[in-house]
């Protein structure tokens, strides 16, 4: 009790002594403005300099600037900026960026200044550093070069309305730059009474009064590649509330109020580091309540979560950090071998080595079974069976781990016991045993919620279905982020104090003090939870059940989530605010139970607010290992502390947002006699990659999870594929992933029983191709194959039977032709010949000589122009008639260059007139009459039904379905998942209803069944950056583009007999589409010095430059079967043109789109992507105009797109029988097919012909 008094005292003594602080004066800014030798920036809203050429050049993260541009709105850019409408309401920005102040500043009334300039004065560059010197303590800093940037007096931009007054409020800063040839550092000044507005309205709010709180950090802005980019990482001083910004001249790291610093980077750190006097002195250092670590905004993530600080979408903000105190300083090593007793106790310091690079052994990940990071626990194999959602074992077999040991984690070992046997995480590992993940390493959980919710009073339901769960866990500080996706606004808002939801994964992760465990140590991955919410004082009842279902392939917990029952209704635009609270936990055998009271606040958009709570009671079923003579002991009562609960509804993006920090610990009120070891308290700073090693007092250490190395406080991933470039073994590649790698089997081969061993994949040979099945001849049956071995067999139109054994139909039945013709029967149809006297098609007979009709005589007397001697007159139009007589609908010239619609009396119809060999969409005015008899083949098939969209949005690919020519947006959802992958090209199989794709982040191409299944790569070597993809259905060939390699290749359906058909010739081969009836490849060259549409023949020959001219970059291609018409998208041009390849000339369609990249087509409308505008567009290509938009609820790039048909357009190639007699590959041409040898053929002949 002693101590503890005298430690209030002495900490109250340090506060009251740094509260009588003066802060910075405007006066103490390094001198500006004209005098000083600055460049002022010309007045306006939103300027930036020309660019200013850096004497030394500045270190910003992993990046070497040499040049800086200076902003009006408070930015310092190492790249000129876009328009302030691209970035001011956004942090962090796109670029990179040293950011003081982000708002939407304006200085148009030249009272505000802004003023820079570089100085090399030796004045100048002692003062700072002096300044960074004292900063950073024990540093040697002298800078080479020093740039200064002052924005005085600058006023908040406004739209100023009739009878409106301007704001007087001004604000003035100052950053400062000092670099030398290894390092730079950043010096923030806010002046006292320097920052009069903390923010600024928004111009993109559409009239609505919002005001955003400035920004301030750091960016290192995007990596720019060939198709897309990768958000690089920021530093946020400032989160997004209000009370953050004030904190800039009310507080600073550096010693002095309002002063803050940073170091941007040097030759061997690429992150921020902040000034390190964090701790009250008694010289008066001020404490810091910012937060100090790297910010990754993730926007290309289901989440948008920062791993380690502020998220502009969370709205979170930061809170004062305990940190330890002089005499137990917090101390990072990493080597064990370093003595921590040896080092001065007066200031905290890090101790710097280089990289370890001895690490603890990874094994794949692909060969576990699903699982789940859990912490020092046994889990007994038994038989489970699942009634329900109620566990039941049979424990009548002995099992061994002789018989069963393969159950167990590849990381876990697996030892027997006189019951039965246990799994057993290895060293550097925890979970059940059964699935074990490396200690310190962020989790992840995916899954899927449904369910059936009333909200308020109301009768009817709010209903929702597989809509998205995502949340991401920094196992080593207990921060817990759960997002929900799609859930629409009547019924968001009234969701946000259900944290409820997302509680339980915060249990499983919480941060564990000594003695404890959190939940995931204790039950693992695979449980049910139960509970019931009940709030109060309207006694609405809400149920939630939830199924975990350990780990996937990719790392991820699963869990499916149910909701149903009623909660209170809260208004929209409101915001909730959720008490910390205590949750207890009551541990008994395979059952756990929880109740709590979780206080919470409304605050209503009228500004009033209210207290609401309600009650929590859940239990957890699970079952856990109860052999063994080392039974876990686990305190019957554990509490979880949860604090930081932050919650938003995002109404745009209609997502559902949780964030929280959790404790696992003792159950008690006071929580000062938590043990205050930064391990226990979630302050260490080590990477969220590592794992947090207490120590006596405070000290710990820091230690890289299993799968990286370094220091523990920055940790790099290792790439096991690099480093054993065998460990995946024969007929297998290595693909890293962090922390793990994964082993997947060539193309041909699978995992056997063993799930590590690659070998050979026996097919079964098609017995329709080798010509092994019971069907009946050709020309009377068809034979289908079914898979496997199996085959149907189906007799042709005009045969009947059961396929095997097919007889003639006689067709020749009464009434079949006309009345004066004869019908002949031929074998699967018949004819009709008018009788001797009659003349006509059999169907409809005259007799010869009777009255013909006006489109008749028409034609007859311009034909009679044209004399069999002499000069022939030039004849631009001879009417077409029908077969009966009347006028066709469409009219030519003989040359088929202009077309034109007609009426009945063949008179043209205005407005309808074409040209090029464009033939109008013309509607027959006549009446057709009833035809009896054999149908001929018609120029255009009927679309078929249960048509789809696929398009491809980075690590997904989504569906949307098409009926007619309208898109069920409704019913637009995600396909499939393939997390980590990019993308690109996106392909159809409409025989075996099985999606292709292209992904240059892992360099392969995949393919999925779209009914069911799980993603398969069947070419992962040998290849760059690949792009397009084509499928020829009737050959069962699939084509690519490679613009890495700069090559173009083809391949069977399951990536095998791989085959380059181009290398010469190309620089940007992008877009790739088949014309399999036809034997045709075209494909696009986006190469800007000479870009080109080429075509040729499927196996290479008579290759041709189609389009040359007036292109720009033609990103998308597309070819439709049933109009033999190809169009391309031009991102350059910014046009949809199209043609028809057989003839010259070509269509513009639309023209001013923004940045389409994908592009197909489907009846009379084309569907293309667009970069800019995140969307699917519908262009009706008759009229010429969009008709259509579908925007994805996750907003990002969308590459590209096909349409999947229900079924196969017609038509037959000289490869769809028995591989056209091929040994290999059998390409198609126009007239015939070329048999070709794979490039590589290993101990099998093979014969190439034409």
């Amino acid at each position: 009790m002693l101590c503890s008094g005298m430690r209030t005292v002495r900490l109250l003594a340090l506060l009251l002594q740094a509260a009588g602080l003066s802060a910075l004066a405007p006066g103490e800014l390094l001198s500006h403005g004209e005098p000083a030798g600055d460049v002022l920036l010309p007045p306006g809203d939103d300027v930036s300099s020309e660019s200013v050429r850096l004497e030394q050049p500045l270190h910003l993260f992993d990046r070497t600037v040499r040049n800086l541009y200076v902003n009006t709105n408070g930015i310092i850019a190492i790249s000129k900026p876009p328009r302030e409408m691209d970035y001011v309401d956004t942090f962090p920005p796109r670029f990179g960026a040293i950011i003081p102040f982000l708002a939407d500043l304006d200085t148009s009334d030249e009272v505000g200044k802004v003023y820079y300039r570089q100085d090399s004065s030796p004045q100048t560059r002692h003062r700072i550093a002096l300044m960074i010197n004292q900063g950073f303590n024990g540093l040697d800093f002298n800078p080479d070069n020093v740039f200064i940037a002052t924005w005085e007096n600058v006023a908040a931009y406004e739209e100023l309305r009739q009878g409106d007054q301007p704001q007087s409020k001004r604000n003035t800063f100052q950053a400062v730059l000092a670099s030398d040839e290894s390092s730079s550092y950043a010096i923030l000044l806010y002046p006292e009474d320097g920052l009069q507005f903390y923010g600024t309205r928004s111009k993109a709010a559409n009239n609505i009064d919002l005001e955003l709180p400035a920004r301030v950090g750091f960016s290192r802005g995007e990596s720019s590649f060939v198709l897309f980019t990768l958000e690089g990482p920021s530093y946020a001083v400032t989160s997004s509330s209000e009370q953050s910004v004030k904190n800039l001249y009310q507080d600073g790291n550096s010693g002095e109020r309002g002063v803050w610093m940073f170091q941007l980077g040097n030759s061997s750190n690429h992150t921020i580091v902040p000034a390190s006097l964090h701790v009250i002195h008694a010289n008066g250092s001020v404490l810091n309540t910012f937060s100090t670590a790297t910010t990754i905004d993730q926007r290309n993530s289901y989440l948008d979560v920062t791993e380690n600080g502020s998220d502009p979408k969370y709205d979170i903000p930061e809170e004062d950090e305990e940190v330890g105190s002089p005499e137990d300083p917090v101390v990072y090593r990493a080597a064990p071998q370093q003595n921590v007793e040896d080092l001065p106790s007066e200031e905290p310091r890090y101790v710097e080595q280089l990289p370890i690079f001895s690490r603890i052994e990874v094994r794949p990940v692909q060969f576990q079974p699903p699982q789940f990071p859990q912490r020092r626990v046994e889990l007994l194999d038994t038989e489970l069976d699942v009634t329900g959602n109620v566990f039941s074992y049979n424990t009548e077999r002995q099992l061994k781990c002789a018989n069963r040991g393969h159950d167990c984690s590849i990381h876990g070992q697996c030892r027997d016991y006189v019951a039965g046997f246990c799994c057993h995480c290895s060293p550097g590992y925890y979970g059940n045993g059964k699935q074990c993940v490396a200690e310190g390493s962020p989790q992840r959980v995916n899954g899927k919620v449904n369910g059936k919710v009333f909200v308020g009073t109301s009768p009817v339901p709010v209903q929702f279905e597989n809509i998205d769960l995502h949340s991401y866990v920094v196992v080593n500080d207990g921060r817990s982020y759960t997002a929900i996706s799609r859930i629409p606004a009547a019924l968001g808002w009234s969701l946000l104090p259900l944290s409820s939801v997302g509680s339980i994964i915060g249990w499983m992760f919480a941060l564990e003090q000594p003695g404890y465990e959190n939940g995931f140590s204790i039950v693992g991955g695979e449980f049910t939870r139960r509970a019931e919410v009940t709030f109060a004082p309207g006694n609405e009842k809400l149920a939630i059940n939830q199924q975990f279902s350990g780990i996937d392939e990719h790392n991820h917990l699963t869990i499916a989530t149910t909701l149903e029952g009623r909660v209170p209704e809260i208004s929209q635009e409101s915001t909730v605010h959720i008490e910390p609270y205590n949750e207890l936990y009551h541990y008994s055998g395979s059952a756990i139970v929880s109740s709590s009271n979780i206080q919470y606040t409304v605050e209503f958009p009228g500004g009033t607010s209210r207290s609401y709570s309600f009650q929590l009671k859940q239990t957890i079923s699970f079952q856990g290992c109860l052999h063994g003579d080392n039974v876990r002991l686990v305190p019957a009562t554990q509490q979880l502390s949860v604090d930081r609960s932050f919650v938003l509804y995002d109404k745009n993006e209609q997502i559902l947002r949780y964030a929280m920090s959790n404790k696992i610990g003792p159950v008690q009120d006071d929580s000062s006699v938590v043990n205050q070891n930064p391990c226990y308290t979630g302050t260490h700073g080590c990477d969220t990659n590592a794992a947090c090693r207490p120590e006596q007092g405070n000290r710990f250490t820091c230690e890289c999870s299993a799968g990286f190395y370094g220091d523990g406080r920055i940790c790099y991933d290792v790439d096991e594929c690099r480093g054993n470039p065998s460990i995946c073994g024969n007929y297998a590649v290595c693909n890293n992933q962090p922390g793990t790698f994964r082993c997947e089997c060539f193309a041909g081969y699978q995992f056997a029983e063993d799930g590590r061993t690659c070998v050979a994949v026996q097919r079964p040979d098609n017995p329709c191709q080798t010509r092994t099945h019971t069907c009946d001849s050709p020309d009377r049956a068809r034979c289908i194959y079914a898979g496997g071995s199996d085959f149907i067999c189906v007799c042709l139109p005009g045969f009947s039977g059961d396929g095997k054994s097919c007889v003639d139909l006689d067709e020749c039945q009464p009434s079949r032709c006309h009345p004066y013709a004869q019908c002949y029967n031929t074998p699967g149809s018949f004819t009709c010949h008018c009788a001797p006297g009659y003349q006509g098609d059999g169907f409809q007979c005259a007799p010869i000589g009777s009255q013909k009709t006006q489109c008749e005589r028409h034609r007859d007397s311009v034909l009679a122009d044209i004399q069999p001697r002499g000069p022939r007159p030039v004849i631009e139009h001879i009417p077409q008639c029908d077969a009966h007589g009347n006028y066709a609908a469409v009219q030519c010239t003989s040359n088929q260059e202009t077309c034109w619609c007609v009426d009945t009396n063949g008179n043209e119809i205005a407005g309808t007139r074409t040209s090029r060999g464009v033939r109008p969409p013309c509607l027959d005015t006549v009446t057709p009459t009833v035809i009896v008899g054999p149908t001929t083949r018609p120029d255009v098939i009927p679309l078929p039904s249960g048509t789809h969209l696929l398009f491809a949005q980075s690590g997904k690919i989504d569906h949307i379905p098409v009926e007619g020519y309208s898109l069920k947006k409704n019913e637009a959802k995600t396909l499939l998942h393939v997390p980590d992958k990019v993308v690109i090209g996106i392909a159809y199989d409409c025989v075996d209803k099985m999606v292709y794709w292209t992904d240059i982040a892992g360099r392969t191409i995949s393919r999925a069944s779209l009914q069911g299944g799980e993603p398969i790569t069947i070419i992962g070597i040998d290849l760059e950056s690949p792009e397009g993809i084509a499928i020829d259905h009737l050959g069962r060939n699939i084509f690519w583009t490679d613009s890495g390699l700069d090559r173009i290749e083809v391949a069977k359906m399951d990536g095998d007999q791989r085959r380059v058909l181009f290398t010469d010739g190309l620089v940007n081969p992008r877009a790739i589409v088949a014309d399999p009836v036809n034997g045709n490849l075209y494909w696009t060259d986006w190469n800007r010095d000479a870009p080109k549409i080429e075509t040729s023949y499927m196996d290479g020959t008579n290759r041709r430059i189609l389009v040359k001219d007036d292109l720009g970059l033609p990103n998308g291609l597309t070819y439709d079967p049933y109009g033999a018409v190809l169009c391309w998208a031009d991102a350059g041009t910014q046009r949809l043109e199209c043609m028809n390849p057989n003839r010259t000339g070509r269509k513009r369609i639309l023209e001013g789109i923004q940045y389409p990249f994908g592009i197909t087509s489907y009846g009379r409308n084309l569907y293309y992507t667009d970069w800019r505008r995140e969307s699917v567009i519908a262009v009706d290509r008759i009229l010429g105009r969009e008709s259509d938009e579908q925007q994805p609820s996750k907003r990002s790039r969308l590459y590209g797109i096909t349409t999947a048909y229900s079924q196969c357009p017609t038509g037959q190639n000289h490869c769809a029988v028995n591989n056209g007699g091929c040994t290999h590959l059998c390409l198609a041409t126009p007239v015939s097919r070329s048999c070709r040898c794979p490039d590589t053929v290993v101990g099998v002949s093979c014969v190439e012909r034409i």
